[in-house]
């Protein structure tokens, strides 16, 4: 039998994407000419590129760099991922074709908040390529999805002293031309029929750059109140129905703090009751 993996190896033998360094470089600056006027600090982000064929994972290449003394805003991109890292530690496929990316921030906030750096750049990443008309919602705690199939995902990994984060490396996987499996969309499958907004894996790269930071720095200007509201717009989960140990219950929200805010409706009691579920502790799925 042929199993997705072995199927996407075998389409991988005839699929080269490349990733242009110069390319990338003059999408970045387009990207952030036309966000300068709604953030005004994106361009002036220096960040400095590593960029690689293969690698295990490019968070832990990225931890590699920060400890031998690279500085906030270096990224590193893989052109494959052999051990990429996705939710509840899953190993997450990462053939040729999609878009690897870390990025590294120093963010110094209490470690409680850690979270929030997950919900604020999954937000600032959707919306960037919402602003070139790609409906992209997101799903509780950290995918980026289209029409509920799954786009990518953000994995982000801190280092705390003293019970504040100090470091942090945002890690990021787009779908762009790289075979998916019945869950999943890559934005070729949804190009093919809404052409020219997106025309590179560069310009794609600069995009999700420009959202890591625009969703960033609006949470560290505004606060988690002010993205809360914003962030739960785009949440595919809002008002659906899940099951709590064996009791009928529906999303509602997130808390500030990320966990799943879930009404119980029990027959035994007149008035619902929330929970909030932390992250870790139940699985969506896709349908």
């Amino acid at each position: 039998m042929l199993t997705y993996t072995r199927i996407s190896k075998i389409l991988n033998l005839k699929l080269i994407v490349e990733f242009d360094r110069q390319k990338f470089t003059k999408a970045l600056d387009i990207v952030k000419q036309n966000y300068c006027h709604q953030e005004p600090t994106i361009n002036n982000q220096i960040f400095t590129l590593h960029l690689f064929d293969t690698l295990p994972s490019t968070n832990q290449k990225l931890w590699q760099l920060i400890e031998q003394g690279a500085p906030p805003g270096t990224i590193v991109i893989a052109k494959e991922q052999q051990a990429g890292k996705g939710q509840w530690g899953r190993q997450w496929y990462s053939p040729p074709g999609g878009l690897y990316l870390s990025m590294s921030l120093t963010p110094n906030l209490p470690a409680k908040q850690g979270a929030q750096l997950t919900m604020s750049t999954a937000w600032g990443i959707a919306q960037a390529l919402r602003q070139i008309g790609i409906p992209v919602y997101l799903k509780w705690p950290n995918d980026l999805v289209i029409s509920k199939y799954k786009l990518g995902g953000i994995l982000t990994e801190t280092r705390v002293q003293q019970e504040r984060i100090t470091k942090a490396v945002i890690g990021v996987g787009i779908n762009w031309v790289n075979p998916v499996p019945e869950t999943g969309i890559n934005l070729q499958n949804f190009l093919e029929k809404h052409p020219g907004l997106i025309t590179s894996l560069e310009m794609l790269a600069a995009l999700t750059l420009t959202g890591i930071i625009s969703g960033y720095n609006f949470w560290q200007k505004e606060g988690v109140t002010a993205l809360l509201p914003s962030y739960e717009k785009l949440l595919n989960n809002i008002n659906s129905p899940i099951e709590i140990n064996g009791q009928p219950a529906v999303i509602v929200g997130v808390s500030e703090n990320g966990d799943l805010r879930v009404r119980i409706n029990s027959a035994e009691e007149t008035t619902p009751s929330e929970i909030h579920l932390p992250v870790g502790t139940i699985s969506l799925g896709y349908a």
